[in-house]
């Protein structure tokens, strides 16, 4: 059924921004530069290990795609779990868990009729559809802040997020330009991600570096097995 393929491609689309992440690092402050003689490319490395290290964070995103808008908050806890809700003018209101390795996701009628049907919509209605385990956490920071990819970057004009000093990163491929934004004071986290060009356009902001995230499984009594509605 869709619903099997599309449980957790929200939470994926939440995350997809920040896969590949980079920054710079420093936990100088004042107006000295903290990355003086570093190439972007380095920058991004040390500043991918500083964002993983962290251990919990918290991202809000907002996407525009195909012409429609949506709207996320999205947070990972130490350990790999992690939490997110969605809403979209397009496909509506949806909320997903990640706990054991297990996934969890609520979402109201509008979602489930347009990503599943009425019957499905029907059958889930105010409660939540339980996925079988992937055997790995979909929220791994191994993979959040992976910085492979991240070639040829390119260090522009420092800029301010919130009333802060960041230190801005710009990779372009084609008719996409990814820009970063990274605190130039205290240790080198995230505090800003855009993505521009084709149909595809975001923007996440980063807090909560190592900060605790409460992800707890829902009440069995509130759980409809995947398996449940397979043939619906």
């Amino acid at each position: 059924m869709a619903a099997n393929r599309k449980l957790l491609a929200v939470a994926a689309a939440c995350a997809a921004v920040v896969i590949g992440v980079t920054g710079c690092s420093g936990d100088d402050g004042g107006d000295k530069d903290p990355f003086e003689g570093m190439s972007a490319d380095k920058i991004a490395k040390k500043a991918s290990k500083a964002s993983k290290n962290a251990g919990s964070f918290t991202m809000k995103s907002q996407v525009t795609e195909d012409g429609g808008q949506a709207t996320g908050e999205f947070a990972v806890a130490k350990g790999g779990d992690c939490k997110a809700t969605i809403d979209s003018r397009k496909n509506g209101h949806s909320e997903i868990l990640t706990v054991d390795k297990s996934s969890y996701m609520k979402a109201d009628e509008k979602y489930w009729k347009a990503t599943a049907g009425a019957t499905i919509a029907g059958r889930v209605k105010g409660r939540w559809v339980k996925a079988p385990s992937q055997g790995e956490s979909s929220c791994a920071l191994g993979d959040m802040f992976e910085s492979k990819k991240l070639k040829g970057l390119k260090r522009e004009k420092d800029a301010e997020v919130d009333g802060k000093k960041a230190a801005v990163l710009v990779k372009k491929k084609g008719d996409k330009t990814s820009t970063f934004y990274v605190a130039m004071e205290g240790k080198p986290y995230f505090v800003k991600v855009t993505n521009d060009g084709g149909d595809e356009k975001g923007t996440a902001t980063f807090s909560g570096y190592g900060e605790p995230v409460d992800v707890k499984a829902p009440a069995p009594g509130e759980v409809v097995d995947q398996k449940q509605l397979a043939g619906l």
